[in-house]
């Protein structure tokens, strides 16, 4: 049959000429744009206005040295949308640092912050991390995990977000800037891609040949499945980018570890499922475009060609029909259509793919650069009409020697404009505080700092304690009779790891103050007590404010684990502080009333840096389940100057006889004085350790900075 004779340099490029042919990429009539404004040079780059029709686009620019080229202005680029000319309304050149952890230097892994805000949050890189479990082989998932933690380790800064999902389900974490909690996720991967089809097929030809069974067409006993697991893989493809369609103004990478696509899309006569993945691959490259999404697609087999792909067999045989490809030219055939799936996704939305290389620092480094440098180019297209279309877009210079590398078009959407999901929420939370919870990132406008700190609650559960501060600098008064009125609007949820809400809060502060208290507010802000019942497990929480007078809504993400206080021998709470100045902030408890107030010297507090003179007392509680064995339990309490010197030591001694035999607790307070202190960089540590016989020990580290 003919189309079993096609040569192998066909077949090699029909995966490609198929999608891009559908996609309508072709030649560009050549128009001189309307000259633009001047530019608007900021990092983090500007949010824009954001409408049903209004398209960005993402350009690098490289000179013909290969450097990114930063000092371009709006009249110098062009952009065309199906070969007609755009005019660039919005423009932005971002450059975004490479900013790396502020930790004391004796420390060795940097301590992870137990205050969360969006107050001084600056748009880093945004990365997608895509593990595709479907589609890598069992043995190569230390590769994958190898390459995905080097990729965060290296490429992953400190104001920079990052997400991890796999098609398998094994593995996800949410945005965060939380290195640990990435890591892990890639930790929880495991491939499990099917067998070659060419080596399923040679497995059919040699059980047949000579019984007179033997089919002109061996089987692949995988097929349906590999038509499965490519459904599943691109359609998670396209759900990420759905997700992330609703941030703007900056760029969004997707980075895909994938060994490929194994399904031959190529041949729909011999492969029922052909046509069926063929769309949803272009589904998945309509998505990445709508939404300005970049995917970088990563092989991890390097070159390692055949590794993977199951060595193991009875061998070709040696009677075949050539035209069967059932040799090593079929294999080569079958890994060649895996590295095309990969190149399509990748080119297709301006990304590129890394295949047959050991290179994974160098890759990193590109997409690491990519993503620091480049710019944002936002227009109103002529053709608003939505009806799903594929509309070409190219970008020029117009000076000679630079090179531009952008996504090549986006699919215009069909119809009415699909509902979005949100999260559920407490009733009578508002619409707008809904939209802030539903974003996947924190939103700026109200500013925002959040503390969290889980503590023995009843059962299992734990009962977390919540403070949120607004800035003052941020709520808008107005005055009536002599008061100055205005009304936050708070709202809490807690997600689980899969993407659940397990309890939530809400908060409606009204204010009517006095001038004196009104004062104080405009200078400190407001700080709002909240409590939740939580689980053990991890958490997200998104707290979102609203100040209802001058519209202005914020949202920050928590990450927070609930340990299980009845498991193990010994567990502690978080750790909470007060000081000299915060009692300065007025404050309000939410629901579920602030058990701790009475336990301290002054209210919770969400600062972590102190003048020089102040006192801070740190509360926490110890958990001993190992009660009905006498024993002590000694607690310390440890304050470390950035070079690791102890400056300040508080020990105690706790006995078992005060929790009277059952499991419980040894609420202890610590007061540190900073008199005398040097500015800079300090960690607080409190540990408890049992006297027993191989006794447990458990302690946490809080970081804060001293000031003048």
């Amino acid at each position: 049959m003919r189309r079993l004779l096609l040569s192998s340099r066909v077949r090699l490029l029909m995966f490609s000429l198929v999608l891009v042919a559908l996609l309508g990429v072709g030649l560009f009539a050549r128009q001189a744009a309307a000259p633009q404004p001047q530019p608007d040079r900021q990092t983090p780059p500007i949010t824009f206005k954001v409408e049903i029709n209004y398209v960005e686009v993402d350009a690098v620019v490289t000179d013909a040295k290969g450097s990114f080229a930063g000092n371009l202005r709006p009249n110098d680029f062009q952009v065309f949308e199906d070969g007609k000319p755009q005019t660039i309304t919005n423009f932005s050149l971002v450059e975004i640092p490479m900013e790396r952890p502020d930790s004391p230097l004796f420390v060795k892994q940097p301590i992870e912050p137990d205050v969360a805000t969006n107050a001084d949050q600056s748009d880093g890189r945004l990365y997608l991390i895509v593990l595709d479990a479907l589609h890598t082989e069992a043995l190569h998932s230390a590769w994958v995990r190898k390459a995905a933690k080097k990729f965060i380790e290296t490429s992953v800064a400190a104001n920079d977000r990052a997400a991890v999902i796999s098609t398998g389900g094994d593995a996800s974490q949410d945005f965060t800037n939380n290195k640990r909690l990435l890591l892990a996720a890639v930790d929880r991967f495991m491939g499990r891609s099917l067998r070659s089809a060419t080596l399923n097929k040679i497995d059919d030809y040699n059980a047949t040949a000579g019984t007179g069974l033997a089919s002109d067409k061996p089987r692949d006993i995988d097929t349906y499945e590999r038509a499965h697991n490519a459904t599943a893989t691109l359609d998670t493809l396209r759900q990420a980018s759905d997700f992330m369609a609703s941030i703007h103004g900056r760029r969004k990478a997707l980075v895909l570890f994938s060994e490929g696509i194994d399904y031959d899309i190529t041949d729909p006569f011999e492969n029922q499922s052909a046509n069926d993945i063929r769309q949803d691959s272009l589904d998945a490259v309509a998505a990445a475009t709508r939404a300005n999404v970049v995917v970088y697609s990563i092989d991890p087999r390097g070159l390692s060609s055949f590794a993977g792909m199951g060595a193991e067999n009875q061998g070709p045989p040696i009677d075949a029909d050539p035209s069967l490809r059932l040799n090593a030219q079929g294999m080569q055939d079958e890994f060649r259509l895996q590295q095309d799936s990969l190149r399509v996704l990748a080119d297709e939305t301006g990304g590129f793919a890394a295949l047959n290389s050991n290179d994974f620092v160098s890759t990193f480094d590109r997409i690491r650069q990519e993503n620091s440098s480049y710019y944002v180019l936002g227009y109103y297209p002529t053709n608003d009409k939505r009806d799903g279309r594929f509309r070409k877009i190219e970008v020029r210079i117009n000076k000679p020697g630079f090179r531009v590398r952008a996504r090549k078009g986006y699919v215009a959407p069909r119809g009415r404009a699909s509902a979005t999901r949100t999260l559920d929420a407490k009733e009578g939370t508002s619409p707008v505080l809904r939209e802030a919870l539903n974003s996947p990132l924190p939103l700026p406008g109200l500013r925002l700092t959040a503390f969290a700190a889980p503590f023995r609650g009843s059962g299992t559960s734990a009962s977390v304690s919540l403070v949120v501060h607004a800035d003052g600098r941020d709520l808008k008064f107005t005055e009536k009779d002599g008061r100055f009125e205005d009304t936050v609007e708070l709202s809490v949820i807690a997600l689980d790891k899969d993407g659940k809400v397990k309890n939530g809060v809400t908060n409606k502060v009204r204010m009517p103050l006095k001038p004196q208290t009104y004062a104080l507010v405009a200078q400190t802000g407001i700080r709002v007590t909240s409590r939740l019942d939580l689980p053990p497990g991890h958490y997200q929480l998104r707290i979102a404010a609203m100040d209802v007078n001058r519209q202005a809504t914020g949202a920050v993400h928590y990450e927070l684990d609930v340990p299980d206080f009845t498991a193990g021998a010994m567990s502690m709470s978080g750790l909470v502080f007060t000081s000299t100045l915060s009692g300065l902030t007025p404050s309000v408890s939410g629901e579920g009333e602030d058990q701790l107030r009475k336990l301290l010297p002054g209210p919770v507090t969400v600062v972590r840096d102190f003048r020089v003179g102040e006192e801070l007392t740190v509360l926490s509680e110890i958990y001993d389940n190992q009660g009905k064995t006498p024993h002590r339990v000694d607690i310390a309490t440890t304050l470390r100057s950035d070079d690791g010197r102890e400056l300040y030591k508080h020990e105690d001694e706790r006995s078992s006889s005060e929790l009277g035999g059952a499991r419980g607790g040894y609420g202890y307070t610590a007061k540190i004085p900073l008199k005398g202190l040097s500015p800079g960089l300090y960690v607080v540590k409190v540990e408890a350790r049992s006297r027993l016989a191989k006794g447990p020990t458990v302690s946490r580290e809080v970081q804060i900075r001293v000031t003048q």
